[in-house]
């Protein structure tokens, strides 16, 4: 069969099994290249199996020498229309790469929110992963969470207080369209912040400190996203950037709770990058295609494993962390510079519905790195046909 793309919107509906591979490899390959640094060993990572998750386990495996556990949810084939999604190929090959380097690279595939996956989890480090972690990323995205007490809550990514209207992109038919998204209502604004908010962070970090497994210095992240002013209205002031906000609250009683070992929860506030959760965010991408010019020319444009090996690297582990007032790790300072935000300001005025496709945005760039997801497009592959019997043999 042959791996071919369709699209509906802003979501691949297809996957490259192969592509997948050799994105990874290629991420593989550029922490490689960068210098070791003095990090996490046994490092867990709740929704590592793609964008910033997938960029956290890849810099600590291969940034650090870290063993890594990974909790997804994901589906593999069923059948020739059914191959699965990009994450179930992502955690199967980054398996296979880790264990050539003598690493532990542990796949669970299920629910995140689960009692029974945190449960399950807790047993393997406990029986098989030396006992302790010493890094726990939270990267979740989701559009729905059943809560410990049974209920069912759903995300929202609509602004609070007013209709928004903008003008954002179709990667599927390639154009530029007025997009209004209409206001949350409180249970839309109360449902996104149990879903994205921290509650379900805090959860897995108790379950893990009464089952004795963080070492000392244990560090947890979750990441964040502020943006400048003319995303606000629908991003940082919108249900999600609520959910964002508390996951402050949360981080503060992590840190609280885990005094006797020194362990420290940090919010890191990340810079726009393309992910499967981004290029769906409501008026974004255009916003996207402007600012990617502008850091392009500046030489600061980077993409998920390139933004999270240097905030790991020179922040998180490093000498040069940059912390704002409210103690948020900010490696997003390239992308607010003033000067940069002046400039993406300008060439986001510039663009139309007409030129938006033209080379003085970054919308090739854009759509490129969107493609990458899926293992389209991605730069050294050379499999794009397979027997479908050969991926039913895959196990993450």
């Amino acid at each position: 069969m042959k791996a071919q793309l369709t699209m509906k919107g802003n979501v691949a509906r297809s996957v490259n099994p192969y592509g997948c591979r050799q994105e990874v490899l290629n991420e593989i390959n550029y922490v490689k290249a960068q210098p070791k640094f003095e990090g996490a060993k046994k490092a867990l990572i709740i929704g590592g199996s793609s964008s910033y998750g997938l960029s956290s386990r890849i810099a600590c495996a291969f940034g650090s020498g870290a063993d890594t556990i990974c909790v997804s949810f994901e589906r593999g084939p069923k059948e020739e229309s059914n191959i699965g999604t990009a994450g179930w190929y992502n955690n199967i090959f980054f398996r296979e790469f880790a264990e050539k380097e003598g690493l532990i690279a542990k796949n669970f595939v299920g629910d995140g929110f689960s009692l029974e996956m945190k449960e399950n989890v807790i047993r393997y480090i406990k029986e098989s992963f030396g006992g302790k972690i010493d890094l726990l990323v939270y990267s979740l995205a989701s559009g729905k969470r059943v809560d410990k007490d049974g209920k069912t809550w759903f995300s929202s990514l609509n602004p609070i207080g007013q209709d928004v209207s903008g003008e954002s992109i179709n990667l599927e038919t390639e154009e530029m369209y007025i997009q209004t998204v209409k206001a949350a209502t409180p249970e839309e604004v109360e449902g996104t912040i149990k879903v994205m908010g921290g509650e379900d962070w805090e959860w897995w970090i108790e379950l893990l400190r009464e089952a004795g497994v963080l070492a000392d210095n244990f560090k947890t992240v979750l990441y964040s996203y502020i943006g400048p002013k003319m995303t606000h209205a629908f991003y940082h002031d919108g249900a999600l950037g609520k959910a964002k906000d508390q996951t402050e609250e949360s981080a503060a009683r992590i840190t609280e709770s885990l005094k006797s070992i020194h362990a420290k929860a940090t919010i890191v506030v990340a810079k726009a990058v393309t992910t499967k959760a981004s290029v769906v965010i409501p008026i974004l991408p255009k916003y996207l295609i402007a600012l990617y010019k502008i850091m392009e020319e500046e030489g600061t444009h980077e993409t998920p494993v390139m933004h999270i090996y240097r905030t790991f690297r020179d922040m998180l582990y490093g000498n040069e962390p940059n912390y704002d007032e409210k103690g948020r790790l900010r490696p997003d300072s390239l992308e607010q510079n003033a000067e940069t935000q002046r400039k993406v300001t300008e060439l986001f005025n510039k663009i139309t519905a007409e030129n938006f496709k033209e080379d003085f945005t970054a919308y090739k760039l854009f759509k490129k790195e969107f493609l990458n997801l899926n293992g389209f497009e991605v730069e050294g592959n050379t499999i794009d046909e397979f027997p479908f019997e050969e991926l039913l043999k895959l196990e993450p």
